[in-house]
């Protein structure tokens, strides 16, 4: 339980920086100072940066089995450059440099996070409680540290209890042993690989742009005001904390080959419903989606961990992080499309968006016959 709760409780810290400081903070600062294409363009690029070194360490940390000592040379590294980003906030582009530097940072700290995994037995559970925690921290940290805490000290703030729930991770977790010897060009070759990321992909589309838009949505479709909003926020938040651990008992249970293809339904069920919500039903369908945000955060890491050989945990897990952030550009890019085919009509746009999760499980299938 000691070590299950050390690995959750990054996620917690993880979430919170997310929630604070890369959502939040940082893009309202920085965008008074450049313009907003430029940060969009900028941030991008840091993460294909970031990609092209998780597979470089990825490959010597499987090799000779260092994924915990990257996890947390990286980890205090996002530590300390998110301090650091205080000292420098009269300074814009002194500031952005910073912070493009902890975002990769940041990407290497939490794919070598995920290796960690390797050390579980019941890996579903460890996955489902980081999950859980994860949602604790981002609600914790937008309904009362966000009003609290004051540029610039809140990165020097962010970084110190970022830190602080690294360092249960730093004494309790292992250093898990399995090696092996990658070949990073074998493994853009493996056809099955390729296409089960390439449907992890199209739910993580769907789950970003629900993330990014679901304000937007509940006041243009619902009327509701910012307290309202907030209500239904929470309700998927605790639809997360209640979701994490479900999946991971049953990823446990039943196996993750199981319990994995179960997004897909839940997806297009939640995206197909969407236009025929009532307002007084917008609580129960924020629950619905903070349980399918769950399921996918619980069980692709688990998925990629159990299908693939152990050794090559970290570089795998590198596309992992990817279709994170690819889905994040491009789910809000096809989002704007449907809603201009559409002439701004949010419930059909939403509602079309299944045909994502539909994809997702016909290349799931392939990869997995």
């Amino acid at each position: 339980m000691r070590r299950s709760l050390a690995f959750a409780l990054f996620d917690t810290g993880e979430t919170i920086l997310g929630s604070l400081v890369f959502s939040t903070s940082f893009p309202l600062y920085i965008t008074q100072h450049i313009d907003t294409k430029a940060y969009s363009l900028t941030y991008g690029l840091a993460f294909l940066i970031s990609f092209a070194l998780a597979l470089y360490l990825g490959r010597l940390a499987d090799r000779s089995a260092l994924r915990k000592h990257f996890f947390t040379v990286f980890s205090v590294l996002t530590a300390i450059f998110c301090a650091s980003i205080s000292l420098f906030y009269g300074m814009p582009l002194a500031a952005l440099l910073l912070f493009l530097v902890m975002a990769v940072s940041h990407q290497q700290a939490f794919v070598f996070y995920n290796s960690m995994l390797l050390g579980f037995e019941s890996r579903g559970k460890t996955s489902g409680f980081g999950v859980a925690l994860g949602y604790v921290g981002s609600a914790f940290a937008l309904l009362f540290l966000a009003e609290r805490l004051r540029e610039p000290y809140i990165y020097v703030q962010v970084a110190l209890i970022f830190f602080v729930l690294f360092l249960p991770s730093l004494f309790f977790l292992e250093n898990p042993r399995a090696v092996s010897e990658v070949s990073v060009k074998g493994v853009f070759k493996d056809k099955r690989f390729i296409l089960l990321v390439l449907a992890i992909l199209c739910m993580t589309e769907v789950a970003n742009t629900l993330i990014a838009m679901m304000g937007v949505y509940l006041r243009e479709v619902y009327s509701l005001g910012r307290a309202e909003i907030y209500r239904v926020i929470g309700m998927s938040a605790l639809g997360g904390v209640v979701g994490g651990p479900l999946w991971g008992f049953l990823t446990d249970s039943l196996g993750v080959r199981k319990v994995f293809p179960i997004g897909f339904f839940l997806w297009i069920l939640f995206l197909l419903s969407l236009p025929f919500v009532p307002k007084e039903a917008v609580l129960f369908i924020g629950s619905l989606a903070g349980l399918s945000l769950a399921h996918l955060w619980t069980t692709s890491r688990v998925l990629i961990l159990q299908e693939f050989p152990e050794g090559e945990a970290s570089v795998r897990l590198s596309f992992l992080s990817l279709t994170e952030r690819v889905a994040s550009t491009t789910g809000l890019f096809l989002w704007a499309l449907l809603l201009l085919l559409t002439d701004d009509n949010f419930r059909l746009s939403a509602s079309l968006m299944f045909v994502f999760p539909l994809i997702g499980l016909i290349l799931y299938r392939f990869a997995l016959k």
